[in-house]
């Protein structure tokens, strides 16, 4: 485990090396690892979680995520199971239906739990917003939670190339003693590098206040202010598009990835690199107001009530696709597939 301090911050951090694969399996040897839901998270972690020689199973009930499934060798009736049968045969039971799901299927998953086994999420929403959701988890159960930082995708990815996704680690309530070993054990599983603590409130207030600024939302709406006044300047779609998500993507964002904002600054043009630190507190400035009220949204559950509202809806699937068809078919958007499809690794 590995000591890390920032400022008057001391963080502990738990290291692939902490739990080889050898441990791990001694940790989960008794264990039926019930995965219900076989969205992205799902499938990335029991994909992730099956080829480490663990014993999982999977609770489905939406038909093409069912075959899905299938066509990725889990087997009905012996590995793939609805989602109830497969509670009732997990000692841990790793929740990671949708929100609105979870919400919808507890009354239906509470009774398998067992005592002495685990109810895992990869998110804190259904625990902490309890007054919203109804997941109240009985007190027999461990309530634990590894949150990876990426899409199930980039999980699974990731542990194809041989290297990890870091995550964050919880326990709300341990009923065993084991509920620490056990999340951490998953953790590592799964395919995650590097597990940092936080608790299921502070897990699901920076999650979806993240997802909502810079990671999803926020960098949206910057994308498309850029365009939109590159455009009404008479600049055409695709110098538009590349010079406000392209470069980025491609060039700027994975450097600084590799090295840090402080490094591209430093590599960047002189003329770049004074228009950039010019500007950035302008538009801090503008924005952290912004941040401060999505923020206090998040906290107060407003984006959880209306999450939970939208979600219920027997048309929901229907909007979101309508809404996501108006992104897909924009203009910007439809410049972006050709840029991508002149990349120089796709030329012929």
């Amino acid at each position: 485990m590995k000591t890390i301090r920032i400022g008057r911050t001391v963080e502990k951090v738990v290291e692939r090396r902490d739990y080889p694969l050898a441990k791990v399996r001694k940790i989960l040897k008794n264990e039926t690892i019930a995965v219900l839901g076989y969205g992205v998270q799902g499938r990335g972690q029991s994909l992730n979680m099956r080829d480490n020689g663990l014993k999982v199973i999977i609770g489905e009930a939406w038909k093409p995520s069912w075959k899905r499934a299938v066509s990725e060798g889990w087997k009905p009736g012996k590995s793939l199971f609805t989602i109830e049968e497969a509670a009732r045969r997990g000692t841990i039971l790793m929740y990671l239906l949708s929100d609105s799901g979870q919400k919808a299927m507890w009354p239906r998953i509470k009774p398998h739990l067992k005592p002495g086994g685990a109810l895992y999420f990869s998110h804190g929403f259904s625990i902490v917003f309890r007054d919203q959701t109804g997941v109240v988890p009985p007190p027999y159960v461990d309530v634990i939670m590894v949150a990876p930082k990426g899409s199930g995708t980039t999980v699974r990815r990731l542990f194809e190339e041989g290297r990890g996704i870091n995550a964050s680690i919880a326990v709300f309530q341990d009923a065993t003693g084991k509920a620490r070993e056990r999340t951490q054990a998953i953790g590592i599983s799964i395919g995650s590098g590097h597990l940092f603590n936080t608790t299921f409130d502070q897990e699901v207030v920076s999650d979806l206040t993240g997802e909502r600024g810079v990671l999803m939302g926020a960098i949206y709406g910057l994308w498309l202010a850029q365009y939109e006044t590159l455009r009404r300047h008479g600049h055409t779609p695709l110098e538009a598009f590349n010079e406000t998500v392209e470069e980025a993507t491609q060039s700027l964002y994975p450097l600084i990835g590799e090295n840090g904002m402080d490094w591209m600054y430093a590599n960047c043009s002189a003329t770049a690199q004074r228009g950039a630190l010019d500007w950035f507190p302008k538009f801090r400035a503008a924005t952290r107001p912004v941040f401060e009220k999505l923020y206090r949204s998040v906290e107060t559950g407003k984006e959880t009530a209306r999450v939970l509202k939208e979600g219920a809806k027997s048309n929901y699937r229907t909007q979101l696709e309508r809404e996501l068809k108006v992104i897909r078919e924009s203009e910007m958007w439809r410049a972006g597939a050709i840029v991508r499809n002149l990349r120089p690794e796709r030329a012929r």
